[in-house]
């Protein structure tokens, strides 16, 4: 589906202020939006295949979920996707409970984590860690269908 250009301009700066096209003052700003936003997309990306990896570990019994790295890369990646989600709100104004779409990603995401430690943790049985490594997913991909749409439904 092509977009036109000024759906990609409202994709990418949400905010009139952070608009190259209204930036008074300080050019800087709209680019600094732009590269916060690239690298929250590709954090989001990394988590999603870390989480698919670590939940194909899970599954198949392997040693390598215990390994150090694979306990603490994920925590690092998701701190710098935080982070990066956290100065996009301020910086565009969008803040949940404000805005329905950014309440939604914020609640799935609670349920996401939830779930997640349900899977690589704190499952008892191999059949709840499968369950919720499967539901996480879906949580995941709805979160990411939001933020590409803005929609909740």
């Amino acid at each position: 589906m092509a977009r036109s250009w000024n759906q990609l301009r409202a994709f990418y700066f949400p905010s009139p202020f952070l608009d190259p096209a209204h930036a008074v003052g300080s050019p800087s700003l709209p680019m600094s939006y732009f590269a916060i936003k690239h690298i929250h997309m590709l954090t989001a990306a990394i988590t999603a295949l870390l989480f698919l990896l670590r939940g194909y570990w899970m599954i198949s019994g392997s040693a390598l979920l215990r390994q150090r790295w694979a306990r603490i890369v994920p925590h690092v990646n998701d701190t710098v996707l935080l982070v990066s989600a956290i100065v996009m709100a301020v910086w565009s104004g969008q803040y949940p409970f404000q805005q329905h779409w950014l309440t939604a990603k914020v609640l799935l995401l609670i349920i996401y984590i939830a779930l997640g430690t349900v899977a690589l943790k704190r499952g008892k049985t191999r059949s709840t860690r499968i369950t919720a490594f499967v539901l996480a997913l879906i949580c995941l991909g709805y979160i990411f269908r939001i933020a590409l749409t803005r929609q909740v439904f």
